[in-house]
C-alpha cells in the first residue's frame, strides 16, 4: 500500500505528482504539503531575518529587550572572541546556560565560525558534564557562575582549553541588577583570576576589541546546510546516552515546516520560551524559529508556574508551548485567576502523551481565561530536532498526536523491520524528512541501526516508539517500545541510573522504575539490593543519595530508594522491574488487583 509517496520521491517526480499520494492532504487545509528551504547556516538564516526588520524586537530578558541589530553586534563580537581564543571551523564549544542572552549569542557565533554548538543542561551532575565534554572533544564551554564548581571540579579530565563565565546580571537593565546585586546576586561565586577562565564581559569587550565581524576572518568561512551545528544529548534508540549530529539545514527546515504548519503566525508575534535551550523544541521552535520569522522570544531562564502564568498575560504572548506537567502546574496556578489569555494564537504540548482529560481541562481554561484556541498536540524526536508531526488548527481527532509536517513522511512498520502495516494495525513509528539528523556522534553502529535507507530512497529515523495510523493520515502515539520514563517532560533511561547505582561499592544490583505522579506524570524510584554485609539503614541510604546527586541530574534523582534483600526475575534470569512497577502501581491505586491487569499490557 502507498501510503508515504517515498518512491514518486526516489522516482524524482514532481510535487504535484508526489503529494497527490499522501492521505492527509485534504486535511491540512492552509498548511502547504512542500516547501522550499532557505539554503544556508542557522546564523545566515536569523541574519536575512535581522535584516529584514533591525530594529524589530529579537527578545525580551527580565523585561530588557533587545533588537535584532543589537544582537548581531553581540554575535558577531562574541564570534570574533571565539576566534581570539583559537577556535576554529569544526571545534565543539559547550553551552551550559539557561535560556538567557548569552546562550543566544554564543549559539549563533559558535555557528558563524563554523564550529558547533554542543548543548548541555546546566544542571547537569559533575561526572555528566565530565562526559559530555569529552564525548563532544570540547575546546571551550561557556557556563554561569553559578554553575562554575561543577566544571571547575571535572576540568582537568577533560581537554577543555578555555571557560567562559557569565552572569545573569550581566544582561540585566542598571535598575534590575542593582536588585539582584542585594538579593540572588549575593549567593554569586567570585570568577577566579585565571587565563584560562574568563568573565562574560571581558570576553565581549576582547570580542569588540578585536573589531567585530570586521577582522576575525568568520565571514569567510564557507559552511553550508548539510555541515554540523548543533549537538544535542539523547538516550537515543537504545537508551544509551549518544550525541545527536543535527545540521544547519535541520534547524533551518524546520523553521520553514513549524512556519508553515502555523499560518496564523505575523513578524513580530511573541513566543514564550520557556523550554530549555539543550532541548530540541526549546532550541529549534521557541528560539530557532521565532528568529529566523521576525518573532520575539520572551526568554525564561528559571520556570514556575506563578512566573510562567505572569509572562503569558504581561507579555502579551501569542504562543506558548510545554509538557504535559508544566499545563498541569498552571491550572493550579492561583495567579491565573482572572487573567487574560486573549492574544493567544497557539498553544502545543509535547514531550508526553497529552490525557484526553487534561486536554478537555486546558481548553476549557483557554476559553474561561478570553482564548479562541485548543491545546495543539505535537510528536518528535531528538533525532529529528523536535516535533515533526501537530494536529491541525482546524481539525482535531481525539487521541491524535495529528498529521507530519510538510516534506515529512511517517509509516507504521513490523518493529525493526521495513514491512508497513495496514491503517490502523499498531507498530513501530518511522520518520523521514529534512530534519533527520546528520549521525550519532562518534557510534556509527548506533546510527546504522537507527537510520536506514528504504527501497523508497528515504533514509528512515526507527524511533522505537508505537503508534498507529488512521486512513487519513492522522498519527497516534501508543507508547515505548524501549524501557524509558517520562518526568517532567525529562527523558530518563533507567539502564543509565542502573549503571550508575551499580557502580556504587555498597550495592550489588539496581533496578530504577517510573512511579505515577500527578503532576510530574512519573517520578524516579530506585530499588538496591546492597552487597552482603552492608546494613540497610538511613545512613547507608543518604550515602548512596549523595553519590547520586554527584552523578545524576537533578531532574533524573530518584525520589526514593527501597532497599530489597533480592529482586524479583523473570523466567531468564533478568531483573523483573515490571513486577516493581505494579507492585507500585498497586499502592498508588489501592487495588493490586487492576493493577496487575495494567502492569501486564
Amino acid at each position: 500500500m502507498e501510503r508515504t509517496n517515498a518512491a514518486a520521491d526516489a522516482a524524482g517526480e514532481n510535487k504535484t505528482a508526489i503529494t497527490a499520494k499522501r492521505p492527509w492532504a485534504p486535511f491540512l487545509g492552509e498548511i502547504p504539503l512542500s516547501l522550499d528551504y532557505f539554503e544556508g547556516t542557522m546564523y545566515e538564516m536569523v541574519s536575512r531575518t535581522a535584516a529584514e526588520g533591525p530594529e524589530d524586537i529579537a527578545f525580551d530578558f527580565m523585561g530588557r529587550r533587545t533588537t535584532y541589530k543589537k544582537m548581531l553586534v553581540n554575535i558577531d563580537r562574541c564570534c570574533s572572541a571565539l576566534a581570539s581564543i583559537g577556535i576554529v571551523p569544526g571545534d565543539r564549544v559547550t553551552i551550559a546556560l539557561p535560556n538567557c542572552p548569552q546562550a543566544i549569542y554564543m549559539l549563533y557565533a559558535v555557528n558563524k565560525l563554523g564550529a558547533v554548538a554542543n548543548m548541555v543542561h546546566p544542571l547537569s551532575a559533575e561526572k555528566e558534564i565530565q562526559f559530555y565534554l569529552n564525548a563532544s572533544h570540547s575546546k571551550a564551554a561557556v557556563t554561569l557562575d553559578r554553575f562554575l564548581s561543577k566544571f571547575e571540579a571535572v576540568r582537568s579530565f577533560t581537554d577543555l582549553r578555555h571557560l567562559i563565565v557569565a552572569r545573569i546580571s550581566d544582561e540585566l537593565d542598571p535598575l534590575k541588577k542593582a536588585g539582584y546585586a542585594l538579593t540572588a546576586g549575593r549567593k554569586d561565586p567570585v570568577i577566579p583570576k585565571d587565563g584560562s577562565v574568563i568573565s562574560w564581559k571581558d570576553f565581549i569587550k576582547r570580542g569588540a576589541a578585536a573589531g567585530g565581524a570586521a577582522d576575525d576572518g568568520a565571514a569567510d568561512v564557507r559552511r553550508g546546510p548539510d555541515d554540523p551545528a548543533v549537538i544535542l544529548y539523547s538516550g537515543g534508540t537504545t537508551g544509551t546516552t549518544k550525541g545527536i549530529v543535527l545540521t544547519n539545514k535541520n534547524f533551518n527546515a524546520l523553521s520553514d515546516q513549524v512556519r508553515a504548519a502555523n499560518p496564523m503566525f505575523r513578524r513580530k508575534d511573541r513566543m514564550l520560551a520557556a523550554m530549555p535551550l539543550f532541548h530540541g523544541f526549546g532550541l529549534g521552535v521557541c528560539i530557532h524559529t521565532m528568529l529566523t520569522q521576525g518573532g520575539e522570544c520572551v526568554l525564561v531562564p528559571r520556570f514556575t508556574p506563578k512566573s510562567y502564568g505572569m509572562l503569558i498575560t504581561k507579555r502579551r504572548c501569542n504562543f506558548i508551548a510545554g509538557v504535559p506537567t508544566l499545563y498541569e502546574a498552571l491550572l493550579r496556578e492561583p495567579g491565573m485567576k482572572g487573567s487574560d489569555m486573549s492574544a493567544l494564537k497557539g498553544v502545543f504540548s509535547g514531550g508526553d502523551s497529552l490525557s484526553v482529560e487534561l486536554k478537555k481541562k486546558l481548553d476549557r481554561f483557554l476559553q474561561e481565561h478570553g482564548s479562541s484556541v485548543t491545546v495543539r498536540e505535537g510528536y518528535g524526536t531528538t533525532e529529528t530536532v523536535t516535533a515533526c508531526c501537530l494536529t491541525p488548527p482546524h481539525i482535531y481527532k481525539e487521541g491524535s498526536i495529528g498529521l507530519p509536517f510538510p516534506d515529512t513522511y511517517i509509516k507504521i512498520v513490523k518493529p525493526g523491520t521495513d514491512i508497513e502495516l495496514d491503517y490502523g494495525e499498531e507498530g513501530e513509528i518511522l520518520l523521514a524528512g529534512p530534519t533527520v539528523m546528520k549521525e550519532y556522534m562518534d557510534d556509527p553502529s548506533e546510527t546504522a541501526e537507527t537510520l536506514r535507507r528504504h527501497a523508497d530512497g528515504l533514509i528512515w529515523v526507527y524511533t522505537g516508539d508505537l503508534g498507529t495510523m488512521d486512513e487519513q493520515g492522522f498519527i497516534y502515539f501508543r507508547g515505548r517500545a524501549k524501557r524509558m520514563i517520562v518526568t517532567s517532560g525529562y527523558n530518563v533511561y533507567p539502564g543509565q541510573l542502573e549503571n550508575i547505582l551499580d557502580a556504587h561499592p555498597l550495592v550489588q544490583m539496581s533496578c530504577v522504575i517510573g512511579v505515577p505522579d500527578p503532576i510530574k506524570i512519573q517520578k524516579v524510584k530506585a530499588f538496591v539490593k546492597l552487597k552482603a554485609g552492608i546494613g540497610p539503614d538511613n545512613e547507608t541510604k543518604q550515602k548512596i543519595m549523595d553519590y547520586c546527586r554527584l552523578n545524576i541530574a537533578r531532574y533524573a534523582m530518584p525520589y526514593d530508594i527501597e532497599f530489597r534483600d533480592d529482586m524479583p526475575k523473570t523466567l531468564v534470569g533478568k531483573v523483573a522491574y515490571r513486577i516493581l512497577e505494579e507492585e507500585e502501581l498497586a499502592k498508588t491505586s489501592g487495588d493490586s488487583g487492576d493493577a496487575g491487569k495494567d502492569g501486564s499490557r
